[in-house]
């Protein structure tokens, strides 16, 4: 039982008390060297002469029985998903508890064993893209197996980036204290960031405007020509107007080596560069204070430097088919449809 590497700890220790006792080491030797109490080396040594081997196992622990049967659970479970009758969306486990006669930890207990969580709210957005299959499978095929010597630029823009400045000076974090700052703020202006994700190595091309017409994305995208010369271009893109005005239509005829591939209305999840928003925003931004525009856009560009430093190419794990299951699975369910 000592040397063998699947006991439990707690057994390896009352073993090797029982076998330290049978080559007659005093209490206070065995106590000292396996680092227990002298004690506990008298519990174990007594539990093994009455039970032998047994006797090193805990004994069952079976708790205080349960106070509530299983049609007291069901009720419950019951309620709870049905909608309260009075003003409130929602049960808590306090108002549920008074009307099942119950406490409010007996529902909470009933709550986790049935995996039931009335206090937690999610959104969904389900696409209705009549091209949905053809954009799906475009997109994520340019995912996973993007053409041979052409570059997959994921790309949109985050509009609106507020450049607030706290009102008073940060209190940093620090031991038993979490970081705080100010409710209040001013707002100094905001700024429209372009940003484009190469697929394949993660590395980002962005310029800030002051607006978000097709005139700024015109220049972004001479700006991208300009940093990919010479090869053929994906680009993966959501379907705003911006993206698809006369102008820009103009200025993929002149450029063939751009092409547009739109991911499905509601979809913009799908496009990489979403992801790399969320990441900025999380780490540069949310935190940050700006007093001016150019502060704010000095931030961002400070922090797209140190992404490409080190930049990694994101992993695109869904395939088209496991993406489309899912919708045809929600489509049926929206229409009342059975298996």
């Amino acid at each position: 039982m000592t040397r063998a590497g699947t006991t439990e700890q707690r057994t390896a220790m009352r073993a090797r008390i029982i076998l330290r006792a049978a080559e007659g080491a005093a209490h206070v030797e065995i106590a000292d060297e396996i680092g227990v109490s002298i004690p506990t080396v008298l519990l174990w040594r007594r539990r093994f002469k009455e039970r032998g081997l047994a006797g090193l196992a805990d004994a069952p622990h079976p708790g205080r029985p349960r106070r509530y049967g299983r049609e007291v659970r069901e009720r419950v479970l019951a309620e709870t998903l049905h909608a309260p009758d009075d003003a409130t969306t929602h049960w808590s486990r306090a108002r549920l508890a008074r009307k099942v006669g119950l406490s409010a930890s007996t529902v909470g207990r009933i709550w986790a064993e049935g995996r039931l969580k009335p206090h937690r709210s999610e959104t969904f957005k389900f696409s209705r893209d009549p091209q949905l299959v053809a954009k799906v499978t475009d997109v994520v095929g340019l995912y996973l197996n993007p053409p041979e010597r052409a570059i997959v630029l994921s790309v949109d823009e985050k509009t609106q980036i507020q450049a607030l400045d706290h009102t008073a000076p940060m209190l940093q974090l620090r031991p038993g204290q979490v970081e705080r700052h100010t409710h209040d703020y001013r707002r100094n202006g905001t700024t429209s960031l372009f940003a484009a994700l190469e697929v394949g190595t993660g590395l980002v091309t962005n310029q800030a405007a002051p607006r978000h017409r097709h005139e700024e994305f015109l220049d972004f995208l001479n700006l991208l020509a300009r940093t990919y010369p010479r090869r053929q271009i994906h680009v993966v893109l959501d379907n705003v107007s911006t993206h698809k005005t006369p102008e820009i239509v103009a200025w993929l005829a002149r450029h063939r080596r751009f092409h547009f591939h739109f991911t499905p209305t509601s979809a913009s999840w799908m496009n990489q560069i979403e992801t790399w928003f969320g990441i900025l925003s999380r780490q540069a931004l949310a935190r940050g204070s700006f007093e001016s525009v150019r502060a704010l856009v000095a931030a961002i560009e400070r922090f797209t430097r140190e992404w490409n430093s080190g930049a990694s190419p994101f992993t695109w794990v869904k395939t088209p088919d496991e993406i489309l299951a899912k919708a045809i699975r929600k489509a049926q369910a929206d229409s009342g449809a059975r298996h």
